[in-house]
This record gives structure tokens, C-alpha cells and sequence, in this order.
């Protein structure tokens, strides 16, 4: 019984994963040969991007304190505290500011995604626009997905300059970090690939919080559950994606700007 039970839950998995690749290869084969509308992608932009500012901001700038201040404790055993500048700076381009950014982007724009067109679906009014011949993918899902992939770099940019300030700010003006020494190894040990990286995993973080959103959204069960169920799952689906996809970017990254 519990084997069958494993083998069914297996096999949902796999035909989720076929059905969202499924979806994500539509969409992008959408934006390539039609263009989406411009008043939607701005809306999504705005909605994406804009409104997302104030929870990233605040993040990157409470990650790059702490990291600061922990850094710092752990650097000064060993006399090593004008390094903490390097280890902030590295840190929050490569890793941290685009994992952190993307995780606050799918609680709050994931969330409001899949809430938006849950509620469509169960209303009926995704089966509208399949009987005014407009292709759901096409109308929701595109805009969504190029918006998402246009703001989550830019606002991860945000999140590592605003962090990396903030870090300057704790470490020169609470630590006693002399200011020069910390901008001097900042510069010295941070090279213009641990940004490129942190902007490459921010885009494609942006794409699979799109993906996962909207698939979850358009394909939720009938009633307030299902609505419920669909955000919660599709907020928890794109944390872990981001999560796991990271490791392994990483890798990727790493050896092939090392090649």
C-alpha cells in the first residue's frame, strides 16, 4: 500500500514537471513569434519590479549587515578584519543577494500570481478567453514571464548595492573598520564575474518564479481550497527551485567562467 501510494506521487511529480515544461516551452516559443502586448508587460513591470522594491531593499540591507557584523567577529581572531569588505562584497554579488532577492520575489509576486489566476480559472474566465480564440499563454503567461525575467536582475542589483553599503556603514562606523583598507580589498577581490553570476542566477531565478506561478495558477482546483493550495504550493515550489537550481548554477558558473 505504501509503495503504491509512493509510486503515484512519483508519477504526479513527473507528469507536473512534463506539464510545466510543457508550459514554459509554449511561452517562450509565444514570445519569439508574436510580440506580447506592451501596456501588459508594463503593468507586470511595475507591479513586478516597482512594488517589490521596498521588501528587497530591506532584505539586501539587513543580509549585508549581518553578514558584516558575523564576518567580522569570526576575521578578528585572526587579525584579519580589513578582509571583511572582500567576503560581503563576493558574498552578496554571487550568492546571496540573488538567492535572498528571488526568494522575497516568489513570496510576494509568486504568491499574488498564482492567487490572480487561480481565481481566473476558477471563475471561468480562463475558459472565456479560450472561447474568444485568445491563447491563455499567450495573454497571461508571456507578460508575467518577460517582466519577471526583466526585474529580478535589476532588482537583485539593487538588493547587493543597497547590502554592500549597508555593510560598509556597520563595518567603518560600528566595527571601527578602517574605511580605505575596506574598499581596497573589496575592490581587489570582487571581479566583474561574481556579478555577471549573481545577474545570470537573478534572471533565471526571475523566469522560474514566472513559470511556476502561472502553471500553478492555471491549472489550480475549483473552489477558495484550490485558490489557497495553488499559492501556497506555488510560493513553496519556487523557494525550493531556487534553492537547489543555485547549487548547481554555481557549479556551472564557476567553471565556465574559470574556462
Amino acid at each position: 500500500m505504501i509503495l503504491g501510494i509512493l509510486q503515484q506521487r512519483v508519477w504526479s511529480l513527473i507528469r507536473e514537471l512534463g506539464e510545466l515544461t510543457q508550459m514554459g516551452l509554449e511561452a517562450v516559443r509565444s514570445l519569439r513569434l508574436s510580440r506580447p502586448s506592451g501596456r501588459d508587460f508594463i503593468e507586470q513591470l511595475h507591479f513586478i519590479g516597482v512594488k517589490s522594491q521596498s521588501v528587497v531593499v530591506t532584505t539586501g540591507a539587513a543580509t549585508g549587515m549581518v553578514l558584516c557584523a558575523q564576518t567580522y567577529f569570526q576575521f578578528h581572531k585572526v587579525k584579519m578584519d580589513t578582509a571583511t569588505g572582500a567576503v560581503v562584497s563576493v558574498g552578496m554579488c554571487s550568492e546571496l543577494g540573488p538567492v535572498l532577492a528571488s526568494l522575497m520575489i516568489a513570496g510576494r509576486v509568486g504568491a499574488a500570481m498564482a492567487a490572480e489566476l487561480g481565481t481566473m480559472k476558477v471563475t471561468e474566465q480562463i475558459d472565456a478567453l479560450r472561447t474568444l480564440a485568445t491563447h491563455p499563454v499567450d495573454y497571461l503567461v508571456v507578460p508575467r514571464l518577460l517582466a519577471a525575467t526583466v526585474a529580478a536582475p535589476l532588482l537583485t542589483a539593487e538588493a547587493v548595492a543597497v547590502g554592500i553599503l549597508a555593510s560598509w556603514m556597520v563595518g567603518v562606523h560600528l566595527l571601527g573598520i578602517d574605511s580605505a583598507y575596506y574598499f581596497s580589498n573589496m575592490n581587489r577581490y570582487t571581479v566583474p564575474q561574481d556579478v555577471i553570476t549573481g545577474l545570470i542566477k537573478a534572471t533565471i531565478f526571475g523566469a522560474a518564479i514566472a513559470i511556476i506561478s502561472c502553471y500553478k495558477g492555471l491549472n489550480c482546483r475549483q473552489g477558495a481550497e484550490g485558490v489557497g493550495r495553488a499559492t501556497t504550493e506555488a510560493v513553496v515550489y519556487s523557494s525550493i527551485t531556487v534553492l537547489v537550481s543555485n547549487f548547481f548554477l554555481t557549479l556551472f558558473l564557476t567553471r565556465l567562467f574559470k574556462g
